[in-house]
């Protein structure tokens, strides 16, 4: 136990999540889609890509696509555990009548999340939630009742729905955004009837509001 315990960290040997595979998955299809692989290579990359088990094994599947970058390894320092191992329970829906529906923390948010308020409030909170994939949709309606989205300074946001005298849309950001080539992004579709859908930009939960500046 003694020589493992000893042994030098190796990044490359680090077990990677479901994420990184996703991850991966979506580079090959952008390069898929540029022309930069075949289908039949996409397909033989996608496989192994969801067979990998670690860094060592992901890394060399994207290392030739250098336009979008290959996923590393962290860096051989102390990883950050998340409070709990359990896997984060996932939602494919949210629905409040004449009461009060919220998702927030550590959660599973499937590609395609739908949101109802009649009457009543949903709040869809994505700051520490985990996406199941990297472009995500959620169908939010509201009838004379509020569906609020939280969204992290780097998450991309569209959104397309329609007001009917009431308010579709995204509200005032309380944080910058920060996003890069890499950010996620949510698209919000749906209808406000004499209610309203809004989206917003907030800091990571237990931000002091004196660290908000102007925003």
């Amino acid at each position: 136990m003694g020589e493992i315990e000893n042994r030098p960290h190796d990044p490359s040997q680090m077990r990677i999540s479901d994420a990184d595979r996703q991850r991966v998955a979506d580079v090959l299809r952008d390069a898929a889609g540029d022309g930069r692989i075949d289908l039949g290579e996409l397909e033989e990359r996608l496989e192994l890509t969801w067979q990998a088990k670690t860094y060592g094994e992901l890394v060399p599947i994207t290392i030739d696509l250098q336009a979008t970058g290959p996923v590393t390894p962290p860096a051989a320092t102390p990883a950050r555990r998340t409070p709990s191992a359990v896997p984060a329970v996932g939602h494919h829906s949210s629905t409040a009548i004449m009461g009060e529906c919220k998702r927030q923390g550590v959660w599973a948010v499937p590609e395609h999340h739908s949101a109802f308020a009649l009457m009543g409030s949903v709040v869809i909170d994505l700051r520490e939630a985990q996406l199941a994939a990297h472009h995500t949709q959620i169908n939010a309606s509201s009838i004379m009742g509020e569906v609020k989205i939280i969204v992290p300074a780097d998450m991309h946001v569209v959104v397309d729905g329609t007001p009917i005298m009431g308010e579709f849309g995204q509200a005032k950001d309380k944080v910058p955004a920060q996003l890069g080539p890499h950010s996620p992004t949510i698209r919000v579709r749906g209808m406000a009837m004499m209610g309203s859908v809004t989206v917003q930009r907030l800091p990571p939960p237990g931000t002091p509001k004196k660290f908000l500046g102007s925003y």
